[in-house]
């Protein structure tokens, strides 16, 4: 493959990549002061909708070239935003808490793009705002703060700047009505229908299970020549995060609504959302507690004496210890296995039973010596041809010659050595010791037996 090619494939998918807007849910950051009356906070909601029209069709047609944005700010001054003010109120105090908000900014972005085979249409909405009546009570050590506001959510329609925010689909019957009579009365009419403003997941999510952590930065002698906020000098400040998907935290996935319109032809409508993420942060060290079903937290303005945990609990440590017990055990079982498994193979029985095996001489004299070599085979021949020496067809052996009779060399003087094998050694000698019944074959000895005769 040329480079060229490599270049062009790299390149095009930079640029599916990018067309794709990330589908975040609601992001909450508020940072808690317990020592004035009103804080800031901040949330920001996001949803992507995908039209599909693969086979074309009339929304093909309608939407594929387009491309539009709507975006817009307000403050509380617009009729909508104090509309949605009164909403968020109504909904902190169903969830039991005291909080209220008392000043909002509304910012919105929507933005569709058509494409040959989808269009996308992303939603931003951030709300910026002021929180008060949170300090539940105060004496000189503690603080009790209200953490139950975190829902802010509302399914009413709000309407900022002649623009429906909060129903995705109120934006397409304002922006694209063809589309919108396409969709209408169809299964994702009601998947277009669900609220944006939705942060019920992060109230939902017991802070117990959100990730701690305390900051002693302002409590230090030179933090203010590091540009330290005032506000904390002086104390510790508590984080806490929810977002991670954990066994401890539960398991966030995306929320995707998926629903096919059978019309002119088949469209797949897609909303995606990905899980929701907190940071909630308060001068002072926390320590959570419930009241009456709200979560609460005690503020002070130092640790405890002796505290030095820097994040959620133990959980850490426990996870670290487990698995370092879990893995010892693993390698102790192993090694015991692994110790069978050898003696097992060091005392198992394989081939031929020495028992049913005999052993006979091999080797031959040479000269006036005989070396002990021998084989062994088998007493009987029932596994003969499965054992035999696979050379035995090609060069079978030839026995061994018979051997004389004592009474046969007791004729014969250098039979004297017929336990060397040298009895008929005459000839090297140069003399013979035999008689008339000798039957060696040396010539000198039939010379000497024939005398003898």
């Amino acid at each position: 493959m040329s480079k060229g090619v490599v270049f062009t494939i790299l390149l095009a998918g930079i640029l599916v990549v990018s067309t794709v807007s990330p589908a975040w849910a609601a992001q909450m950051e508020a940072q808690i002061n317990p020592n004035i009356s009103e804080s800031k906070f901040k949330v920001n909601y996001q949803k992507t909708v995908f039209i599909e029209y693969p086979n074309g069709g009339q929304i093909y047609d309608q939407l594929r070239t387009q491309e539009w944005t709507l975006a817009g700010e307000a403050d509380s001054s617009d009729p909508g935003v104090q509309k949605l003010i009164d909403a968020l109120n109504a909904k902190i105090q169903s969830d039991g808490s005291q909080a209220r908000i008392s000043d909002l900014n509304v910012l919105y972005d929507i933005h569709l793009k058509g494409r040959n085979l989808n269009t996308s249409v992303d939603y931003k909405i951030i709300i910026k705002g002021t929180l008060t009546d949170y300090v539940i009570s105060k004496d000189q050590i503690k603080t009790l703060i209200d953490l139950g506001w975190r829902g802010l959510s509302t399914n009413e329609s709000i309407v900022v700047d002649g623009v429906e925010i909060n129903h995705p689909i109120s934006t397409l019957r304002d922006q694209e009505p063809e589309v919108f009579n396409i969709l209408s009365g169809t299964e994702a009419e009601s998947i277009l229908a669900k609220n944006i403003i939705d942060a019920d997941f992060i109230a939902q999510q017991n802070m117990n299970n959100w990730h701690f952590l305390f900051d002693p930065t302002g409590i230090n002698v030179d933090a203010g020549g590091f540009g330290l906020d005032e506000s904390i000098a002086g104390f510790v400040v508590s984080h806490w995060t929810m977002g991670e998907s954990s066994i401890r935290e539960g398991r966030q996935v995306e929320r995707v609504f998926e629903a096919e319109v059978a019309a002119d032809q088949t469209y797949t409508i897609r909303s995606v959302q990905s899980a929701d993420a907190a940071n909630l942060s308060a001068i002072g060290f926390g320590a959570l507690d419930t009241l009456e079903g709200v979560q609460i937290a005690g503020m002070t303005p130092t640790a405890p004496e002796g505290f030095a945990t820097t994040s959620t609990g133990e959980f850490p440590v426990l996870i670290v210890y487990g698995m370092a017990g879990m893995a010892a055990i693993g390698g102790i079982a192993f090694f015991v296995f692994s110790n069978r498994q050898l003696k097992n193979q060091e005392t198992a029985q394989t081939g031929i039973d020495p028992s049913r095996l005999t052993g006979y001489a091999t080797s031959s004299s040479a000269g006036g010596y005989q070396t002990n070599r021998g084989e062994a085979q088998l007493m009987d021949a029932g596994d003969y041809q499965q054992t035999r020496n696979v050379y035995e067809a090609e060069s079978p052996q030839q026995a061994p010659p018979a051997s004389v009779s004592y009474e046969e060399e007791a004729a014969c003087g250098c039979a004297a050595s017929a336990e060397m094998g040298s009895e008929c050694d005459c000839e090297m000698q140069g003399s013979c010791l035999c008689d008339a019944t000798c039957k060696c074959n040396a010539e000198l000895c039939k010379e000497h037996s024939g005398s003898m005769s």
